[in-house]
């Protein structure tokens, strides 16, 4: 009984109950919401299946519901053989220009989708500088615009989430279980479908669902690419305008649809990996095999060719953004700073907006990441289970889906938000704390107890502790983790194309403005401010802070 009251009177209790309030505040009743206006009847407030009928009844519906699966299965299927390939590739063998793979999740992850959707639209879009060059020595592509633009580019935008998972994965591995294999007279080929593909098949699975989560939940790449396709994400948005001030119900349907489509797929995961999940003594990874001669060119040209496809998004953009341009058409070979300077001329606004909702969400998101991280690792309560499971539902939340949630939540009663800056940092607060929790408690797992029980034992108070003993400790990790959410924070556009308002553009809402007006230098000259705006932080990070940036993004 004694034991059970100091458990209950906990310091921690209260910050538990206060971080639990903030995601029911923000993420449980939005979602509660969000199901509620999808089965109940706006005009008699009983209780209907008609929204859902409607959808069944709806060919468009039903066929935007199966493309999404198809995208996120092909886009999977996509990333996984590029990713895990070359994360192979790179744990196993040493060879030349190995060191530049580190370019890799720079110009990837960092990277806005939109940016990257722009760059490829400008070398194989219609008017695309590569189409153009290869219809003149006769080959013809197929249109840019539907399947072939959106597996194309999201394969090439997300496979770095594969290739970095796979990565942790493969070095994780005792290699003195392949060198069992092989000294009981195993093939490597054999070794490697036998024992390696084995051990791996969790982490294959985990990044897969990764990847397909990604590609479902995209907003740019289909919304901008995809033409005449409908796929969840950009349907929920355009029956949201339709919807606009009437019957939600519809938007709320596709919205249901597209949040039960991913809890399925992870929960399915979370099942499977429970139950293949193979466990191993701590031992050394195995040893890179120098490569040589033919093989080592090869390799290098392999790494080489991935790194160059990964970094011609930045430097489309760049080209474009200094490109002389009449409307849509780019004039390629010419030089002008128009664009820049009308960009700057213009762009004051929409740089401040984003900077400060990005500064705002990232200052409140960092502190309670540190928090609930700490809550999580290393105290047992019973508040800190549910805070546990009720923190990763952002995860399986598209930003889409989030804005109509929000804006559904909290539109009219007590509590208004629509048409406020603060709605948006909200979102942008939970779209990107999870990311921040697990960057945050990577360093906790390293952290004895024993150093904060010290503490405790020697009179100073468990809360006062965390800020003495166990906050400084953490203080690379956070910071890390701050500046991760900070960037991608910039480049949000899922939630604030549903969220915004006059005078509240963003940046990346300014390049969506002018793609789809058919402006591509100066949505360039916007992408160039981007991608500055957030490149400079982690180049400063990495290199006088040394963090690790990409760490959290591990699954």
């Amino acid at each position: 009984m004694n034991l059970f009251f100091k458990k209950a009177v906990s310091p921690w209790i209260l910050p538990a109950l206060l971080c639990l309030g903030v995601l029911t505040f923000f993420v449980l009743w939005p979602l509660l919401s969000l199901f509620y206006h999808s089965v109940v009847d706006i005009k008699t407030g009983a209780f209907s299946l008609a929204g859902f009928q409607a959808f069944l009844d709806n060919p468009r519906y039903v066929e935007a519901f199966f493309n999404t699966l198809r995208l996120g299965i092909t886009a999977t299927l996509g990333c996984m053989l590029l990713g895990a390939p070359l994360a192979y590739v790179v744990t196993r063998f040493d060879f030349p220009g190995k060191s530049i793979v580190a370019l890799l999740p720079l110009a990837t992850i960092v990277l806005p989708d939109i940016v990257v959707s722009q760059a490829w639209l400008m070398l194989l879009g219609n008017n695309g500088l590569a189409r153009r060059a290869l219809e003149f020595i006769g080959i013809e592509l197929p249109s840019f615009y539907g399947w072939f633009g959106m597996t194309y580019t999201l394969i090439l935008n997300d496979y770095t989430y594969a290739y970095i998972g796979m990565l942790a994965a493969l070095k994780a591995i005792d290699g003195t279980i392949e060198e069992a294999a092989t000294n009981l007279g195993a093939s490597g080929l054999r070794r490697t479908f036998t024992v390696t593909l084995p051990v791996l098949a969790p982490a294959l699975l985990i990044n897969a669902m990764v990847v397909f989560t990604l590609a479902v939940d995209n907003f740019s790449i289909p919304m901008i690419l995809g033409g005449s396709v409908d796929v969840l994400s950009s349907l929920t948005y355009t029956t949201f305008l339709s919807e606009m001030g009437s019957d939600p119900t519809m938007q709320s349907v596709l919205a249901v649809l597209s949040v039960l489509l991913v809890g399925l797929v992870l929960f399915i995961q979370k099942t499977i990996v429970e139950r293949k999940t193979y466990h191993m003594q701590q031992g050394r990874a195995p040893k890179p095999i120098r490569a040589k001669g033919f093989p080592a060119g090869l390799l290098t040209f392999v790494v080489l060719l991935f790194v160059a496809l990964s970094l011609i998004p930045a430097v489309i953009v760049l080209i474009g953004a200094f490109t002389k341009a009449s409307g849509p058409v780019m004039q390629y070979g010419t030089f002008t700073l128009e664009n820049m300077d009308r960009a700057l001329r213009q762009a004051p606004g929409s740089i401040f907006n984003s900077l400060s909702l990005a500064s705002i969400a990232t200052l409140i998101g960092t502190c309670f990441a540190t928090i609930v991280s700490y809550l999580i690792v290393k105290k047992r309560m019973w508040i800190v289970s549910i805070l546990d499971y009720v923190v990763m539902l952002p995860l399986a939340i598209s930003g889409t889906v989030l804005g109509i949630a929000l804006i559904q939540t909290y539109n009219s009663g007590m509590i208004i938000l629509t048409g406020t800056w603060a709605i948006m940092a909200a979102a942008y607060f939970v779209r990107k704390v999870p990311f921040s929790i697990r960057s945050a408690s990577a360093s906790l797992y390293s952290i004895p107890d024993s150093i904060e029980e010290a503490s405790i034992n020697l009179g100073v108070p468990p809360i006062k502790s965390f800020f003495k003993v166990i906050l400084p400790i953490m203080k690379p990790a956070i910071l890390g983790a701050a500046i991760l959410m900070w960037v991608t924070s910039l480049s949000e556009i899922s939630a604030t194309i549903v969220l915004y308002f006059g005078g509240m553009e963003t940046m990346p809402i300014e390049m969506y403005r002018q793609i789809d007006s058919g402006y591509l230098a100066r949505a360039s000259a916007y992408g160039v401010i981007l991608m500055t705006v957030i490149l400079i932080p982690v180049y400063l990070s990495i290199r006088f802070l040394k963090l690790d940036l990409f760490s959290s993004r591990n699954p």
